[in-house]
């Protein structure tokens, strides 16, 4: 079953009130209905951010969606399904992506979601996923040190794509992001300033209550939501 595990990842853009209140609202009544998806192993939705979605003020207009499936075969016929269509009613852009992880560390709602099954060889674009529980004692100073780490990666070598989404406002943070490779992706993470700096300080001081970091080889991508990866 691993060996076939895919995961997706899909974003949606809404423009005007009505359809950012409708999505908005399918916060909270879509996420039961995933659990009666077949080979939907894991999933989240969620919001995103201000700017390029890494900020405290919401953005009501970009949403995301996560899975976590059995094989790719489940995850296409999900996206033929009236549940994905609920997703998308309303989008302006709407855009899909499919990996396989080849690293992953860390868990998830005290759960490790994303099996290691693929391989990679330094070439090639990846998909990277992050995610955090932020302690409250250090919500203050984790976010006093994001707007210059989120400056600093819009110019960044290699960088494809990039947004800050998450569960819960604050306290419940992902991000996901496209690279040229893996050696641009680490470029970032390793020898940017702001970044090298958050890490340290995340170590130090344990800002985390529970962490992920994974990286994913990307299988197929479609839709649009204004970058290309796949040639689509």
């Amino acid at each position: 079953m691993l060996e076939k595990q895919v995961t997706s990842i899909s974003f949606f853009k809404y423009d005007n009130i009505p359809n950012k209140f409708r999505a908005l609202k399918n916060m909270g009544l879509l996420p039961p209905a995933f659990a009666n998806v077949d080979g939907l192993q894991f999933s989240k939705l969620m919001g995103s951010g201000r700017g390029n979605g890494f900020s405290i003020k919401p953005n009501f207009g970009i949403y995301a969606f996560l899975g976590v499936w059995n094989d790719s075969s489940q995850a296409k016929d999900f996206f033929k399904s009236a549940l994905f269509s609920k997703l998308k009613a309303g989008t302006t852009k709407d855009w899909t992506c499919i990996m396989k992880a080849f690293q992953a560390h860390g868990q998830w709602d005290e759960k490790e979601p994303f099996g290691i099954n693929a391989s990679y060889d330094g070439q090639g674009r990846i998909g990277v996923i992050t995610r955090a529980t932020i302690k409250t004692k250090y919500l203050y100073k984790f976010w006093k040190d994001v707007p210059a780490v989120s400056r600093s990666i819009e110019d960044k070598s290699g960088r494809i794509f990039s947004i800050g989404i998450g569960e819960l406002p604050l306290i419940l943070q992902s991000t996901f992001s496209i690279w040229e490779s893996k050696k641009h992706m680490e470029d970032f993470a390793y020898n940017s300033k702001y970044h090298r700096d958050v890490v340290q300080k995340t170590r130090k001081l344990g800002w985390y209550s529970e962490e992920l970091f994974a990286r994913f080889v990307i299988l197929e991508s479609f839709g649009d939501f204004g970058f290309k990866v796949m040639g689509e």
